[in-house]
């Protein structure tokens, strides 16, 4: 399949464009700083350009069979309005001339997913610390969940770059059975693509946890 993924250059994105080429699919690699991505493959082209540009984003999107959303902030735990907005122009230029699936990555924490965290992370470190990473991915939720898409969202803990185990649980109310819970971004990628043609999750938001 022609795969999309913006936020490509980041570790999750890095993990997510390495598996899926592993796979056999073709992959269309939108990133900022393209020397951060340091993949190459013949199935691979890059795109370089800011998603706060929305005729970028919209001719990025064009042809692609689904869409695959990696953003992170620009600065951690600041607010970053131009991601916020640039996932605005990812469904308008969806809804526009498709392709209707979209997984995006969010992380567990965001909205009604908190108390799956536990006390410890999810009654202090996300509302305190995490606060302005949240308030943005709760911002860009609703501008997906109101969308006309296909969509899923993924909630892991976080994130570590060991290698894939497939030892995780999925579902809606799963929770943490640790303190601090985390997860392999290789395992992250693997579920992520797994979601292109299952529609278990369509329209719903999964947590995912050890």
């Amino acid at each position: 399949m022609k795969l999309l993924v913006f936020g490509a250059s980041g570790a999750t994105g890095r993990a997510l464009v390495s598996t899926a080429l592993a796979d056999g699919h073709t992959v269309t690699a939108f990133v900022r700083t393209p020397g951060k991505l340091a993949i190459s493959h013949e199935n691979l082209r890059v795109i370089v350009g800011n998603v706060a540009d929305q005729q970028a984003v919209e001719r990025a999107v064009a042809g692609h069979d689904a869409v695959f959303s990696c953003l992170g902030v620009g600065v951690p735990l600041k607010h970053d309005p131009a991601v916020v907005a640039g996932i605005g122009f990812i469904i308008a230029a969806m809804q526009k001339a498709g392709p209707a699936r979209f997984i995006y990555l969010s992380f567990l924490g965001v909205c009604d997913s908190r108390r799956q965290l536990g006390p410890l992370l999810g009654g202090v470190i996300v509302p305190l610390v995490l606060r302005h990473e949240v308030a943005d991915h709760e911002a860009k939720e609703r501008l997906i969940v109101e969308s006309s898409l296909d969509w899923t969202i993924v909630r892991p803990p976080r994130l570590s770059n060991g290698a894939a185990t497939g030892e995780f649980r999925h579902g809606i109310g799963v929770r943490a059975a640790s303190l601090l819970p985390t997860l392999a971004r290789a395992d992250v990628a693997a579920f992520m693509l797994g979601l292109i043609s299952d529609a278990t999750y369509s329209r719903r938001a999964v947590a995912l946890l050890r």
